[in-house]
């Protein structure tokens, strides 16, 4: 095979020689995608979190976590390249694991991104057909979803991630995308990332319908709605699937049922 270059969504190049055959994946929602591309057996390392599927962690080499891993155990797996995330993982890493290997990493944003990534991933590990029939199935089941919503009404929602310090999503980010996309008004759209709260700035305008208590990162619990409910001002707390919410890849195509099943619930 002649050598080819691709460029990642952080403007880095990467040029091979051939198709890398021994992938380490430092995302969940990433590894998930290889996996369904047709890629499990050239995964080598995944990370403590990637729990799909569900058996994955049984077969491979755990190198850590997201935010921290283990640099002997990943020069041991001797991969041809590392998968990461600008969100996920940290510069730091990114920059430590460049010393090994090719470090590819991703930036999603939006859906359009989505689509960008399995395509880059299809040229990247030569499975290009694979990549095609998931963002055609991909493609249709956004537009089927886009058609749904349309007549929804928009509604008002604080979108928890976090809590001690309490934290919400913000603009530019994925679940930020997936809110608007599901005609939900981020309550903090206007502050970037993932913003620190106190509860009793949570709602003064009285204006929110929803709060949307994730399942991950922070596992919210029945105790923690209750308490929220002393700040909400009527607006109801909601127990929402966080992988449905912030897990880009193949996940999507499960999130635009879980979104219908959601809307249909409200």
């Amino acid at each position: 095979m002649k050598q080819y270059s691709l460029i990642d969504d952080i403007g880095t190049q990467h040029t091979f020689d051939k198709v890398p055959q021994r992938i380490i994946s430092l995302v969940p929602s990433q590894t998930e995608l290889l996996v369904d591309l047709g890629l499990e057996a050239k995964l080598v390392g995944i990370t403590k979190f990637c729990i799909h599927p569900k058996d994955l962690r049984i077969k491979k080499q755990i190198v850590g976590g997201t935010k921290k891993v283990d640099y002997d155990k990943i020069r041991a797996l001797a991969p041809d390249i590392i998968i990461c995330n600008k969100e996920e993982n940290t510069l730091e890493i990114v920059e430590n694991l460049r010393e090994i290997c090719h470090v590819w990493v991703t930036d999603i944003i939006s859906v359009e991104d989505n689509f960008n990534m399995i395509s880059d991933f299809g040229n990247l590990f030569d499975c290009v057909a694979e990549a095609e029939n998931w963002n055609r199935k991909l493609a249709l089941a956004f537009s089927n979803f886009k058609s749904f919503i349309a007549t929804k009404p928009v509604k008002k929602v604080a979108y928890f991630i976090w809590k001690n310090p309490y934290m919400v999503a913000g603009s530019g980010n994925f679940i930020d995308e997936l809110l608007q996309l599901n005609h939900f008004e981020n309550a903090f759209a206007n502050q970037p990332r993932y913003p620190e709260i106190e509860l009793e700035k949570l709602n003064p305008d009285g204006d929110l319908n929803y709060v949307f208590l994730s399942s991950e990162p922070y596992p919210f619990k029945e105790k923690d709605a209750l308490k929220m409910a002393n700040y909400t001002n009527s607006a109801k707390c909601i127990f929402v699937d966080g992988e449905m919410f912030s897990w880009h890849g193949s996940r999507l195509l499960k999130a635009f049922d879980y979104f219908k099943e959601l809307q249909q619930k409200l």
